[in-house]
C-alpha cells in the first residue's frame, strides 16, 4: 500500500496557550548543567511485518496474535517520548522447503535458513526449553517464511526468525546497522501504522537484501548541577512541566545520536527538518544552560542483537559519546570504553 509522503515529526516546544503558560512552563535553574544519559530499556520490533500489511491480523491464529501484540506495542510508544533506531540487517528467512532436524535424546533443533536476496542456504541449531504450561516433552514444529510455531500441547510459542536469532547463540555474521534515528512520540502514531515517510524511503533504498527492525530505547538522564536537577523542583513534578523538560532532553539526545550514526549531512533529513532541529537545540541549550552531556549507549536485554554499527560507526555493543551543543548543532565525539573492573565482567 502506498501512503502520501509525510514529513518526520519535528522537535518542537510545548504549544500551550497564553493563559496557561505560567502553569505549564517549567521552573529553571541558572547553574550550568551536565547530563549523563543511559539506556534504561530496549526492545526490537520487526518493522517490515507492520509496514507490509494493510488489514488487521487474525487474533484466532497464534501468528496473528503475535502480529497484533507487536502492533499494539509499537502503537503504544506513540504516547511516550522514546528514541528509536531503524536497524537494517541482512535478509533472513526460514527455508520452508528445508529439513527440520532434532538432536538425539535432546531438545536441540536445527532449522534451515535462507540468507540474503540470493537465498543462500544456512542453518541454526537451538536448544529449546520446555515451558511451564507444556503438556508434551517435544513440540510440533511449523515453519513459515517469517515464523516458527512450537506447539507444546498446553500452549503454542511463536517466534519470528529475528526473535530466534536474537535469543539463541549462533555463528552467523549479520551486522545490525543503524540507518535512521527518530522519536516515537507522534499524535498520528505513524511508526506503529507503518506510515512514516522516512521509513518508506529507507526500505526502498534497502530493497530485498535487508530487513528493517525498530529498536525502541527508553533513556534515563542523570543531571549534574550545583542547583540540583530542575526536574526535582516541586513545580516541575506536575505533568506538563515534567513533560516539557523530558521533551527537551530527548530532543538533545536524539540530535546527538543522529549526528553519531547518520553523520553530519543525513541523507533522509530534509532541509526544513534540519533547520527546525537547529533552532530547537539552540533554544534548549540556553534554557537548560547545558554545558555538556555524555551518552552511554549499551543495550540491555537485547540478546545477540546487542552490537550496533552504521555507515559511520564501527560495530560495538557499547558506545560512549561526549556531546555538546554549539550554534544549534550537536557535536559528538566517541570516547574510549573504561577498563574492565579486575575480576568483573567487561
Amino acid at each position: 500500500m502506498d501512503f502520501p509522503e509525510q514529513a518526520a515529526q519535528l522537535p518542537q516546544p510545548y504549544a500551550g496557550s497564553l493563559t496557561d503558560s505560567f502553569a505549564t512552563l517549567p521552573q529553571r535553574t541558572t547553574a550550568p548543567q551536565s547530563w549523563m544519559v543511559r539506556v534504561a530499556d530496549a526492545k526490537y520490533h520487526w518493522y517490515d511485518l507492520i509496514a507490509g500489511f494493510a488489514e488487521k491480523p487474525d487474533i484466532r491464529d497464534p501468528i496473528g496474535r503475535y502480529m497484533r501484540r507487536m502492533q499494539f506495542e509499537l502503537e503504544a510508544t506513540a504516547e511516550k517520548r522514546h528514541v528509536f533506531f531503524a536497524v537494517t540487517r541482512p535478509r533472513v528467512r526460514f527455508d520452508i522447503a528445508g529439513v527440520v532436524q532434532w538432536g538425539f535424546f535432546s531438545l536441540k533443533l536445527t532449522l534451515p535458513l535462507l540468507m540474503g536476496a540470493e537465498q543462500t542456504k544456512e542453518s541454526i541449531t537451538v536448544e529449546l526449553k520446555v515451558p511451564f504450561a507444556a503438556t508434551m516433552k517435544k513440540p510440533t514444529v511449523i515453519l513459515t517464511e517469517n515464523f516458527i510455531s512450537l506447539n507444546w500441547g498446553g500452549l503454542v510459542e511463536v517466534f519470528s526468525v529475528h526473535d530466534l536469532l536474537q535469543t539463541y547463540a549462533h555463528t552467523l555474521k549479520l551486522p545490525s546497522k543503524v540507518s535512521y534515528v527518530g522519536q516515537t512520540r507522534d499524535p498520528d502514531g505513524r511508526l506503529g501504522k507503518g506510515r512514516l515517510g522516512a521509513m518508506h524511503k529507507l526500505r526502498a533504498q534497502c530493497g530485498m537484501e535487508y530487513d528493517t527492525l525498530i529498536l525502541v530505547l527508553g533513556v534515563e538522564v542523570e543531571v549534574n548541577c550545583a542547583d540540583g536537577d530542575p526536574a526535582a523542583l516541586p513545580h516541575n513534578e506536575y505533568a506538563l512541566p515534567a513533560d516539557i523538560l523530558h521533551a527537551e532532553r530527548v530532543d538533545v539526545i536524539e540530535a546527538a545520536l543522529i549526528r553519531y550514526f547518520e553523520g553530519s549531512a543525513p541523507r533522509l533529513r530534509p532541509l526544513d527538518e534540519r533547520k527546525a532541529r537547529s533552532e530547537r537545540l539552540a533554544a534548549v541549550q540556553v534554557a537548560n544552560n547545558l554545558a555538556q552531556y555524555t551518552i552511554d549507549l549499551e543495550l540491555p536485554e537485547t540478546g545477540f542483537y546487542n552490537y550496533v554499527s552504521s555507515e559511520f560507526v564501527t560495530s560495538a555493543k557499547r558506545h560512549i559519546l561526549s556531546c555538546f551543543i554549539a550554534d544549534g548543532q550537536a557535536q559528538v565525539a566517541s570516547m574510549p570504553l573504561p577498563a574492565p573492573v579486575k575480576g568483573g565482567k567487561s
